[in-house]
């Protein structure tokens, strides 16, 4: 019981440390907690004499964070915030269920935004608390029920439910199509090329299909997300390689303009991706039937499925 009590410190000793350790002074611990200089260095020397460890060294300066109070720092960080996401929870939504989700930024904003709203009439009783991921991570320690990952099914203690492909056509910016009518893969070779930083072998896989090789040195730009390659493609910058399904907008505005059906399939694919504690969790088991449905449905309303 003692061994176990140790292990459990209170929360006005791990809020005065965080406090501490991210503002890197105890009298701005204390100002943020409303407490005494005097009241913060007790609970973290209270902290430290329960762990057995040193987490601060101090100075006439100041403080600063021992190695093991950096190690320390980063992992209460993650606990803390969980805990006050939970509290915010029953606080705003106290008789609903409330699903922590995980989203890809371009995923999120150009597909799954304009459809959400019917999830949420379909279940008036789910909150759902929306943040950004763009790799792996700890659902545990970030406090996340499910995320839709891009990528293969190869999350640790996790069930991946695969969604939808993904296939990239080439598109440009309409002055550039005009200045080049009746395009052939090798009028590309003439284009700069955007690259996507993690499709980096896409425009080299498009040319392999047409028998070509990849140009070298056309202008080429690299971009980290698909927002701005799109964005930089609707300005006239180059051509890139783009999922038809988020860039529709464009298309039917006729921002974009594409150069050749012939598409380019991702071996990745998007996965509704779910802690093994949290397959059976309510709201998790209404987001993933609702993604299945309607990615069906669109399905087949298209002569270019998504679910490739």
């Amino acid at each position: 019981m003692r061994s176990e009590k140790k292990l459990l410190p209170s929360i006005s000793m791990l809020a005065a440390f965080d406090a501490t350790a991210r503002i890197g002074s105890v009298s701005g611990a204390a100002r943020e907690l409303n407490l005494t200089h005097g009241a913060v260095s007790r609970q973290v020397a209270a902290l430290e004499f329960q762990l057995g460890a040193s987490l601060l060294v101090r100075s006439a300066r100041g403080v600063s964070l021992t190695d093991v109070g950096k190690a320390y720092a980063l992992e209460i960080r993650a606990a803390l915030s969980a805990l006050r996401s939970a509290s915010l929870n029953v606080i705003t939504s106290p008789l609903s269920c409330t699903m922590n989700l995980a989203i890809l930024p371009t995923f999120g904003t150009r597909w799954l935004m304009p459809r959400f709203p019917s999830f949420l009439r379909e279940h008036p009783d789910i909150t759902v608390n929306f943040v950004t991921r763009l790799s792996q991570f700890e659902f545990g320690a970030e406090g996340i029920d499910t995320a839709i990952h891009y990528g293969t099914p190869d999350w640790p203690g996790a069930e991946c439910t695969f969604l939808m492909g993904e296939k990239a056509i080439p598109v440009c910016a309409p002055a550039l199509w005009s200045e080049r009518r009746n395009m052939a893969a090798e009028d590309l070779h003439k284009l700069p090329l955007l690259h996507l930083e993690s499709r980096a072998d896409a425009w080299k896989d498009w040319f392999d299909i047409h028998g070509l090789d990849a140009p070298r040195n056309t202008g080429t730009m690299v971009f980290e997300q698909f927002s701005t390659v799109a964005h930089a493609a609707v300005a006239g910058l180059g051509a890139a390689l783009l999922p038809r399904f988020l860039i529709r907008g464009e298309l039917e505005r006729g921002e974009l303009v594409v150069l050749s059906n012939q598409a380019v399939v991702s071996e990745m694919r998007y996965y509704l991706v779910t802690p093994e504690a949290k397959t059976e969790y309510a709201p998790v088991v209404a987001l993933r039937e609702w993604l299945l449905a309607t990615i069906e449905r669109e399905n087949s309303d298209l002569d270019d499925p998504l679910a490739v």
